[in-house]
């Protein structure tokens, strides 16, 4: 009981986009059904008459050729984004035979509010809610990477024939060595970010599609959260969302390629036939190994499929008599993907957050700032203190009342130490100043000692610039920090 309470099945949606013109002025017709209410879909064979030996699937929901892009987000999509933004893993992938809407369901027309994929709908969603948090930080980040020809390369890299190597760990798994990422902090950013990988994706013409996919593509969204626990902590999170669109699966016969194009169909069936391996032994309740490492996509996509993430399969249909070999192997492979089951859990505290790193860091230059600070307030005061007890008690009440103020106003520290230290430095440098012309005055001492004393103030002066430098550079590495700190989303 308690090990299904942890468990879900993978969720599994199917769409059919309509017949297009090209199949309608050739004379094909649809063989297939949707009933949306009952989240079935029914194929019919060609080959046979009308009514007879139907194929019938159900799954999570289905969406017929008139669904709308909102309908599939709102209900199948936005649920596991509100999950990655708790701290879980999610993965959203879309299958199915070139030609049959994988892309325009992934991403969509961007330009069209109404025809927006879910990409740009998962971007805008995630922004959304971290501008209407309270008491939380946010950090995003975004990698994007293809797999051509069973190799890997990050579409944001300059170095576009760069290969890219996976490595594995105990603590996060799977990952790739030297992936880029950038820190996004708004849609704006994030669409950048995208934009700049397509125009690196690998695509070619096929007989099936004009644009077809010759690549998987995943484009990464890494969502840090800081939240202050009741144990006055502060408290990390991270969920990670993969958002695939993998290439186009299909007969090598009727896309009509050659050459190279020949060798990309063989590499991606090879990998879509991984993917199936893996499929079929996580669900048949047999098998003790499973296929990951058969493929590059099988290894990143080990985490979605049995392991820590909440998936969703996005199965995309023709309707056309023509596809129907291509339409059956797509139901029957979504058909077995719904009894995946994965375990998610919420990714709290990871040791690699990056958001962590920074807390920490900005806390240490913190303390060191204040402590230059105290030390020349110390020096300043214990200077005045010299000067009279009477003057003492009245210049320490002052200073103690006007740290006070300072804490409750929660000022810049930096800007506040960094003119501690200027004025300290200043004070010095005059008096220092002041002493080396009362020893060149002074007509008592010999050469030798005059010499020996100026050259003492001298010292005293170095040690002094010193001193600003290395407290004009902490404060710059600080400010820096602080800069960095404005990519997270803080609500009061």
């Amino acid at each position: 009981m308690s090990k299904n309470k942890n468990c879900e099945t993978v969720k599994v949606v199917v769409r059919c986009r309509p017949l297009s013109r090209k199949e309608e002025a050739t004379g094909y017709e649809s063989i297939v059904n949707m009933d949306v209410k009952l989240g079935q879909v029914t194929l019919r064979n060609p080959k046979t008459p009308h009514g007879e030996l139907l194929k019938t699937f159900t799954f999570d929901s289905v969406y017929d050729a008139g669904s709308k892009q909102s309908d599939l987000y709102d209900e199948t999509v936005r649920p596991l984004i509100d999950s990655v933004l708790l701290g879980f893993n999610g993965t959203i992938f879309a299958y199915g035979q070139t030609g049959t809407g994988k892309t325009y369901t992934m991403q969509g027309q961007w330009m069209d509010p109404e025809k927006r994929g879910v990409i740009p709908n998962s971007f805008e969603h995630i922004f959304t809610h971290i501008s209407r948090s309270q008491n939380q930080q946010y950090l995003v980040r975004a990698s994007y990477l293809e797999i051509y020809q069973e190799e890997i390369r990050d579409l944001l890299c300059k170095d576009h024939a760069r290969k890219l190597e996976l490595k594995e760990n105990p603590d996060s798994g799977v990952y790739i060595k030297d992936l880029s990422s950038f820190v996004t902090k708004n849609v704006k950013e994030i669409e950048h970010v995208m934009n700049v990988g397509n125009q690196t994706r690998s695509v070619g013409f096929t007989n099936m599609n004009e644009h077809s996919s010759r690549s998987h593509a995943i484009f990464v969204i890494t969502v840090e959260c800081s939240e202050m626990g009741p144990d006055r902590q502060n408290h990390i999170r991270v969920g990670k969302l993969n958002l695939v669109d993998l290439a186009g699966s299909e007969r090598q016969s009727k896309t009509g390629v050659r050459g190279e194009r020949l060798k990309e169909a063989a590499k991606i069936n090879l990998s879509l036939s991984a993917l199936g391996n893996v499929i079929s032994a996580l669900v048949d309740g047999k098998s003790t190994h499973v296929p990951y490492r058969d493929s590059k996509l099988t290894r990143l996509l080990q985490d979605s499929l049995g392991g820590n993430a909440k998936t969703v399969m996005v199965a995309t249909l023709g309707p056309s008599s023509c596809s129907y070999e291509e339409t059956l192997t797509t139901l029957r492979y979504a058909n077995r993907a719904k009894n995946i089951r994965n375990k998610p859990r919420v990714n709290e505290d990871p040791k690699d957050a990056l958001l962590r790193e920074f807390q920490e860091e900005i806390a240490r230059l913190r303390a060191q700032l204040d402590k230059r600070g105290m030390l020349t307030r110390k020096r300043r005061s214990g200077r005045r203190a010299r000067k009279g007890a009477g003057e003492e008690e009245g210049l320490i009440e002052g200073e103690g009342e006007e740290e006070e103020e300072e804490d409750e106003g929660e000022e810049d520290e930096e800007d506040s130490v960094e003119k501690d230290v200027e004025d300290y430095v200043k004070e010095q440098q005059e008096k220092l100043e002041l002493e080396k012309a009362a020893i060149r005055d002074d007509r008592s001492l010999v050469a030798e000692d005059k010499q020996r004393m100026l050259e003492e103030k001298e010292r005293m002066m170095m040690d002094l610039r010193k001193e600003q430098e290395a407290t004009d550079m902490l404060t710059a590495k600080f400010k820096v920090r602080v800069t960095a700190l404005l990519i997270y989303y803080t609500h009061q």
